[in-house]
């Protein structure tokens, strides 16, 4: 892997810190939300249908909703910045592929993956590098193939940092977001917003689309 920038170092170590934790407050937390899998269904027949190649989840941490998406017939795979993360996800799954990497930076041929879901992977992004890493998903991701991006929404509102628990984190208008993956050569398939549920703080943003 190249040197990774400072933000992104300061991720892979927050999630680094905390990663058995969080494995074990979020092993279930599909479960508990309908909508979401709904979603992630969606995304998974869209891509099945396409069939152009694996599917990867970006920012897979333990390895939880990749797994899942196994369970729903998808040849794919994880990636995540974080060591001790993708430890994780080896030892949970052994029978299934987890790589270390960045987003950013992919290594992957052009146009060789078939669906890439980002469930909240891209909110640690500061909002000016966020355009680059949408380039790269355009890049690795066939014509055709769907992408499924998950993030917290503003609400109305601009950009906005927020204390998220790991490290600092930012809530999107959902309409930027679209009209950032639409630069990047994404024509929007869907949306949905989520509104909190129990124990959650801010409304939730979906945004289904595939490469044009």
């Amino acid at each position: 892997m190249t040197q990774l920038s400072s933000y992104l170092s300061a991720t892979t170590e927050a999630y680094d810190a905390v990663a058995v934790l969080y494995s074990q407050l979020f092993r279930d937390a599909l479960d508990e939300a309908p909508l979401d899998r709904a979603w992630i269904a969606a995304f998974a027949e869209l891509a099945l249908a396409a069939d152009a190649g694996p599917a990867v989840e970006l920012g897979c941490g333990p390895g939880h909703t990749t797994a899942h998406l196994r369970n729903l017939g998808l040849d794919v795979f994880g990636v995540d910045l974080s060591p001790v993360m993708i430890g994780l996800a080896r030892e949970a799954y052994p029978d299934m592929r987890f790589e270390i990497g960045s987003m950013d930076a992919l290594d992957v041929d052009d146009g060789g993956l078939g669906g890439i879901l980002s469930w909240y992977s891209l909110i640690h992004t500061p909002p000016q590098e966020l355009p680059a890493f949408l380039a790269e998903f355009s890049r690795v991701l066939a014509p055709g193939g769907p992408l499924l991006l998950a993030f917290f929404e503003s609400e109305g509102g601009p950009v906005t940092e927020f204390d998220h628990k790991v490290t600092p984190a930012y809530r999107w208008p959902v309409d930027d977001m679209a009209a950032l993956a639409r630069e990047a050569g994404f024509v929007e398939v869907g949306r949905m917003l989520r509104e909190p549920d129990e124990g959650e703080r801010f409304r939730r943003g979906h945004l289904l689309m595939r490469r044009g």
